[in-house]
C-alpha cells in the first residue's frame, strides 16, 4: 500500500477528529491537508494511524487559541460550521458517542474546555482511546491525561442527558415541525417544543439573523411560523437532511442554500434550535448538497 493509499484510508477518521476539535469544517479540511503534506514528506512510520492522529491533534491544538480569539470578535452569536454526515466523510457514526460528539450542542459545550481537555474528551469519547494512548498523543503523563478528561467531563456534564432522541425519532419530530411551520400551525409547533425552548441564530454580520435568542415555546413557535409564512411565498423549499449526526432543516431559495436549522431534542420535544444563515459557514455544506 502506498503512502497516499494509507492516508486516504485514514482521512475520514482524521477529518472527524479535526472537526470535533475545531468546530469548523473548513479549518478541519486545512488541518488534514497539512497533515497529509507532513505524512508525504515523512520517513517510514511504524504505526501510521498513531502518527497521523498525533499530528492532527497537535495541529488542532495550535489552532484553537487563535480560533478562540476570532470567536470573541465574531458579530452576533457564534455557532459551529455545519457538516453533512450521511456519507461517511467524517468516519463511522455507529455509536451513540460518535454521533453525540458531532452535535452542534455538544460542539458548543466543548468550547468551554481548554485545548488539552477538549483533545482528551474527543479522543476518548468519540474514538475510544485509552488514557495511556491519549497521554502519548498529548506528550503528558498518564495522570495528566486522566485529569484533562475528568475536568472535561465536569465541564460538559453527561451528554446522554442532553441528546436523548434517536436519529429516527428525531427525524419524525422534525418532519412534524416542518409540516406545522409550512401550514402556519402555531399550536402544532407549540406542542412539539419544550416550554423553555431557546432558538439561536448565526448570521455573522453577513446575513439576516435574530440578534438575540428567542425563548419560550409560544415565542419560538410564532417566530418560526412567521418565517415560514414569509419565506414560502418567495420560492423557499424546506427539506430534511442529516447534518452533524442528526436531522436538520435545510432551507433553499430558488435552489440556493440560505439557511440551516439544527434542532436538539429531549424525548419527543425540541429543546433548542440553532439556525445558521452566515453564507461563509454554509458554503462547504452547499457545495456537498449539489
Amino acid at each position: 500500500m502506498t503512502k497516499l493509499d494509507q492516508f486516504a484510508a485514514s482521512r475520514p477518521r482524521l477529518l472527524g477528529l479535526a472537526y470535533r476539535m475545531l468546530g469548523e469544517a473548513t479549518e478541519a479540511e486545512d488541518v488534514v491537508q497539512d497533515a497529509y503534506l507532513r505524512w508525504r514528506d515523512s520517513v517510514e512510520v511504524d504505526v501510521p494511524e498513531a502518527w497521523l492522529t498525533k499530528v492532527v491533534t497537535n495541529l488542532c491544538l495550535n489552532r484553537l487559541t487563535s480560533a478562540r480569539a476570532r470567536r470573541e470578535r465574531y458579530v452576533g452569536t457564534w455557532l459551529p460550521e455545519p457538516v453533512l454526515t450521511d456519507g461517511g466523510a467524517l468516519g463511522p457514526l455507529e455509536t451513540v458517542e460518535q454521533r453525540e460528539s458531532l452535535a452542534l450542542g455538544m460542539l458548543l459545550l466543548l468550547e468551554r474546555l481548554t485545548p488539552p481537555e477538549r483533545a482528551a474528551f474527543v479522543l476518548r469519547e468519540a474514538f475510544g482511546y485509552g488514557h495511556r494512548e491519549i497521554a502519548e498523543i498529548l506528550d503528558v503523563e498518564e495522570a495528566h491525561a486522566r485529569q484533562h478528561y475528568r475536568r472535561a467531563r465536569e465541564h460538559v456534564g453527561d451528554p446522554r442527558r442532553r441528546f436523548t432522541a434517536s436519529p429516527e425519532e428525531a427525524t419524525k419530530i422534525l418532519e412534524r415541525f416542518v409540516a406545522a411551520a409550512s401550514e402556519g400551525d402555531i399550536a402544532g409547533l407549540e406542542r412539539l417544543l419544550a416550554e423553555d425552548v431557546v432558538s439561536w441564530a448565526d448570521g455573522g454580520g453577513r446575513a439576516p439573523a435574530a440578534s438575540r435568542p428567542v425563548t419560550g415555546h409560544t415565542r419560538v413557535a410564532r417566530f418560526f411560523g412567521g418565517l415560514a409564512a414569509r419565506f414560502l411565498r418567495d420560492g423557499v423549499e424546506l427539506v430534511i437532511g442529516m447534518v452533524n449526526g442528526g436531522p436538520a432543516m435545510i432551507v433553499r431559495q430558488h435552489g440556493t442554500l440560505i439557511a440551516l436549522t439544527v434542532p436538539e431534542f429531549d424525548g419527543a420535544r425540541v429543546t433548542a434550535l440553532r439556525t445558521i444563515t452566515n453564507p461563509d459557514k454554509l458554503a462547504l455544506l452547499a457545495a456537498r448538497l449539489v
